[in-house]
């Protein structure tokens, strides 16, 4: 029995899907990976071929809409499962979905499923009260519900996410659907770890945020909350890790010079482990516009870090308002500078709430009990 995984982002396989992967051939399957630009990932590919994995590069643009090169990806997909002929087939984010599926219904492969792990591009600006889209994400809509009509199963990270796919008709109803707790987080690995203390021995006031450096991540709601604090508390630590990526909501080189010149960041680059800055900070922040359910953080529970996020789809799963966090409206630097001073004034909320958000991804997100769902789902 062969399972093929199609990808868009090399790194994404082992950082994100490296438990389901391994949970899946631990099943009795042979396991098939298909993604873009492994030339440039060599590590991520012996990695993959040592585990036993079989490696097929495709052509992929991760982002853009160039039909004849998205006409290319699905035909490689389809000319790739008519050669290894799986038995199942799931893809990840916006391309492995739509030419995934759409290829492996071409291909007779029996049972084809989707994750969608976050919106992304196809949705960004959208007006979900008016259903108000671009050509493009009208375009990118129908795709989508053509690919989807042909699922199996359609996994979601979020509630939101579901039920607006239902309601722009994205999902026909007659599609089985299952909500799971994000991608999960492996508590094992991810250990409760000190907090940076000052010298009274509580925790210093130290914030965090990961992200590909996008408007949509909050970053720049991030950058003035910072400034508005550092203004009032110049003790107060501000961390940033990340990179400015190939899109087009990317922040800008200066902007981001800018607030390093200014020392309102430790900028710590882009990190393949992020377990040292997680440490080195006592408040882990997330201003996101909306996400799947975002990995960073679940990542920062698992270390016993409190968490102010949105109140946003996706990240509202991960906190339980005053509970091991606090939960802010997006876009509103105000209420995420007044969260992260309630922090400041009262450095035992942050030892407190840190516990809470270890228990709660103890209690909800632990990366074994969401595969063992997902595997449940597709009969494995």
């Amino acid at each position: 029995m062969r399972f093929l995984i199609i990808a868009s982002h090399p790194p994404s396989l082992l950082n994100f899907r490296g438990e389901l992967i391994a949970a899946i051939n631990q099943a009795g399957f042979d396991i098939d990976i298909a993604a873009p630009e492994f030339k440039s990932y060599p590590k991520e590919r012996r990695q993959l071929e040592t585990l036993g994995y079989t490696v097929h590069d495709i052509p992929m643009q991760r982002t853009g809409t160039n039909p004849i090169a998205d006409s290319q990806t699905m035909f490689a997909l389809y000319r790739l499962m008519k050669q290894i002929k799986p038995d199942y087939v799931m893809g990840y984010t916006i391309k492995p979905v739509i030419y995934g599926l759409l290829a492996a219904k071409l291909a007779g492969v029996p049972h084809r499923y989707a994750l969608i792990t976050g919106l992304g591009y196809a949705f960004q600006g959208a007006d979900e009260s008016t259903y108000h889209r671009t050509n493009l994400q009208k375009l990118m809509h129908k795709l989508y519900a053509m690919s989807l009509r042909s699922a199996h199963k359609v996994f979601f990270q979020n509630p939101d996410d579901e039920a607006l796919f239902k309601s722009m008709k994205i999902l026909q109803p007659a599609t089985p659907t299952k909500v799971v707790n994000g991608s999960g987080v492996d508590v094992s690995e991810y250990k409760v770890m000190p907090f940076p203390n000052d010298n009274a021995a509580v925790p210093a006031p130290s914030f965090l945020l990961i992200a590909r450096l996008l408007g949509a991540k909050g970053v720049r709601e991030y950058a003035k909350a910072a400034e508005v604090i550092k203004l009032k508390y110049p003790q107060a630590q501000f961390n940033l890790v990340g990179w400015i990526d190939d899109n087009p909501d990317a922040i800008h080189q200066h902007e981001l010079d800018s607030w390093i010149d200014d020392g309102r960041f430790e900028f710590w680059g882009k990190l393949s482990d992020v377990k040292p800055a997680i440490a080195a900070s006592s408040v882990y922040v997330l201003p996101s516009y909306r996400e799947g359910t975002p990995r960073t953080v679940l990542e920062a529970m698992a270390m016993g870090r409190p968490i102010i996020t949105t109140d946003a789809p996706g990240c509202r799963e991960t906190v339980r308002n005053g509970y091991n966090g606090y939960l802010v409206p997006v876009k509103a630097v105000d209420e995420l500078a007044a969260a992260m001073e309630r922090f400041i004034l009262n450095p035992e909320l942050i030892i407190s709430m840190g516990a809470s958000s270890r228990q709660l991804v103890e209690e909800k997100f632990d990366v074994n009990s969401v595969n063992k769902v997902m595997l449940q789902e597709m009969g494995l």
